[in-house]
């Protein structure tokens, strides 16, 4: 891969604080309440779903244009969920796209699709975590 950014930040535990080398990120991080945690800071969870689901939306917008229908109306959601994957934890993911009416049916389904195969943040993911997708 030739990189045309990179970004990088740094993060001391689920529990200390997230920054970014720009600085235009830093956060506190905790647990979850789920988690045993206070929740009064950010999680990696949410981070990757933020994540995710704007790279999801961005890829969307190009393969609309390839595509030529408008996607203006479009909101991506990432649900993150982490739970015990053997003796250890993983993670699964639901993308729940909402297409506007002019992209329901098989145009919305085939969108979604090649979307998913586009998107860098899917290919990432492709064969290490289950991802859903959900049309609405």
């Amino acid at each position: 891969m030739d990189a045309l950014y990179t970004a990088a930040a740094t993060a001391n535990g689920r529990e200390g604080r997230a920054v970014s080398s720009d600085g235009q990120l830093d956060l506190p991080l905790a647990l979850p309440p789920a988690l045993g945690g206070n929740g009064k800071g950010t999680n990696p969870e949410q981070l990757f779903a933020a994540g995710y689901a704007a790279c999801f939306a961005s890829a969307m917008a190009a393969v609309a244009r390839e595509m030529k229908v408008d996607t203006k109306d479009v909101s991506v959601t990432s649900e993150v969920s982490i739970g015990k994957d053997g003796d250890g934890f993983g993670l699964a993911v639901v993308m729940r796209v909402e297409l506007p009416g002019s992209l329901t049916g098989e145009v919305g389904q085939r969108l979604v699709e090649a979307t998913h195969a586009y998107c860098p943040y899917s290919k990432a993911t492709r064969g290490n975590i289950d991802v859903e997708l959900v049309i609405e």
